[in-house]
């Protein structure tokens, strides 16, 4: 039996409906009158209003459930969105580091799928190695620079004290030559002037021009010859004014292109002759390459001392120009296509280069070229991208000795991002800007003094970033912090575990 049936106002009402009808009953015996009819109204009308009082009990109590129900999901609703949201002071954003740069709108943007092959720094084949080599036998008198050393274009590295016999011998011919050839026309000056005076006769000077032409015809042979033995034709003329030997060998640093002689002679006793490649072109021939004065060689390694003999063809130094590297990357056989397109639709590749824990990256690297072959060992393709080197130092140093730190090394390791797909339109973040915590990822919506936790569905995750669905959850325009996501939801988690069970006060 409910509470409304035994309520106290329903005896009462009971009670005085049965006294009324006893009344009644006992007045109408004594008159022989019986009202049936009232009887039954009057009856009728009690229990209607032990009914009604009885209905409306219930329909109070099934109001007051309704109630505490609505109160109850409104309640839950608010927790939620309590639990989702974080309260930040200023001094909390500062050392999340959420600073304007790291709080924009989301905006849509391409994305570019990339594949990370492993790396290294290499030699750039017949560009960066430059062997310097004697092109005549001598023996060392003098070493310029040293090992590690940078020098320039043009600048000497080595002087020889010619032993070379042949080399030698020409130079005594074409002075011989030169010599006879001064005579010749000396005499032939004087008989040309006998003969306008009729003293000689005409064959006596038909026989010296002949003469002259012979030694001319033989001077140029020999002129030659000294050119074969790697003499330019400014040595060759000076050889001819100052009647003197070459007894010396200076090898200066070639050009980037190394065309430049290797091996410049000069005259026993007289001033250095600079190498014809930095003087005034001799006319006539091709112009020669003017001197690149922010070129860098580095002497990587020194092979003669002072007092060495050498042979013609032996090596003395190589040089090398770190300004211009590769990177050689590795690509696994099933990306080996897709760099292959990447290359075609000249699409740049990126370097990351981890130091001291964190991460430097270079961008915009050409593709230059993919081998030919496949390596049968690993099973990778090589391929190769240009790589632009700086210094990072230029220092003089003891007996002005320069030398230099180049920020990229041969040997070097490093990760490379080719680029293989391109996404058009999409929300792209940072990974620092979402969390993940079991099969959720969330990131976090700035709203001035707080922020609210926002559940998303990641598209795609690299190393860097996260597409994220365009699927309502989040919208462009929306401020959205690009960093701190981790401590944001351990900040969350923590103040959920610290907080009091907010259904705890209801009884249902």
């Amino acid at each position: 039996m409910s509470a409304a049936t035994n309520s106290p106002k329903n005896y009462l009402a009971v009670a005085i409906a049965l006294a009324a009808m006893f009344a009644l009953g006992a007045f109408a015996r004594d008159r022989n009158w019986v009202p049936t009819r009232w009887l039954s109204t009057v009856a009728q009308s009690s229990e209607d209003q032990a009914d009604d009082e009885h209905g409306s009990e219930e329909e109070h109590a099934a109001d007051e459930h309704a109630e505490h129900a609505e109160h109850d999901e409104h309640a839950e609703h608010d927790d939620h969105a309590e639990e989702a949201m974080l309260e930040l002071s200023a001094e909390a954003q500062a050392n999340l580091g959420l600073t304007p740069e790291f709080l924009q709108p989301l905006t849509t943007s391409t994305f570019v799928r990339t594949v990370t092959v492993p790396a290294m720094v290499v030699e750039r084949p017949g560009r960066t190695l430059l062997p310097v080599s004697t092109c005549l036998t001598g023996v060392i008198t003098k070493v310029e620079a040293v090992t590690g050393e940078a020098v320039k274009p043009g600048e000497l590295l080595f002087q020889l004290r010619l032993t070379h016999e042949d080399l030698v011998n020409s130079q005594k011919e074409f002075l011989k030559t030169v010599g006879d050839l001064e005579v010749e026309l000396k005499e032939l000056a004087r008989i040309e002037s006998a003969s306008q005076s009729g003293a000689l006769p005409a064959k006596i000077l038909l026989e010296r021009q002949y003469a002259v032409a012979k030694l001319r015809a033989s001077l140029t042979s020999q002129r030659e010859a000294l050119r074969l033995h790697g003499l330019s034709t400014a040595q060759v003329d000076r050889i001819e004014q100052e009647r003197r030997l070459l007894t010396e060998l200076r090898i200066y640093a070639p050009l980037r292109d190394g065309h430049v002689h290797e091996g410049e002679l000069q005259l026993s006793g007289g001033s250095p002759i600079r190498p014809a490649a930095y003087e005034t072109p001799v006319p006539g021939e091709p112009p020669l390459e003017p001197v690149d004065d922010e070129l860098v060689l580095v002497m990587k390694s020194l092979r003669v001392h002072v007092g060495d003999t050498v042979s013609t063809g032996d090596q003395l130094c190589v040089l090398a120009d770190y300004s211009e590297l590769y990177l050689e990357g590795q690509a696994f056989e099933t990306d080996a296509a897709a760099i292959a397109d990447a290359k075609g639709k000249n699409w740049r590749a990126t370097a990351v280069l981890e130091h001291a824990g964190s991460e430097q990256r270079v961008t915009d690297l050409e593709i230059a070229f993919l081998a030919s072959e496949i390596d049968p060992a690993a099973r990778t393709l090589p391929f190769f991208v240009t790589l632009k080197n700086e210094l990072l130092e230029d220092s003089q140093q003891e007996e002005e000795r320069r030398f230099v730190t180049w920020r990229f090394r041969p040997g070097q390791r490093m990760q490379l991002e080719v680029p293989v797909e391109e996404w058009k339109d999409q929300l792209v973040l940072p990974v620092a800007a979402v969390v993940k915590e079991g099969p959720d990822s969330f990131i976090f919506e700035h709203h001035g003094d707080h922020v609210d936790r926002i559940a998303i569905h990641e598209r795609y995750r690299d190393r860097n970033t996260v597409v994220v669905a365009n699927d309502g959850a989040v919208h462009p325009g929306d401020v959205v912090a690009l960093k701190g996501a981790h401590q944001m939801q351990l900040a969350l988690k923590n103040k959920a575990g610290g907080g009091v069970d907010a259904h705890h006060h209801h009884d249902h």
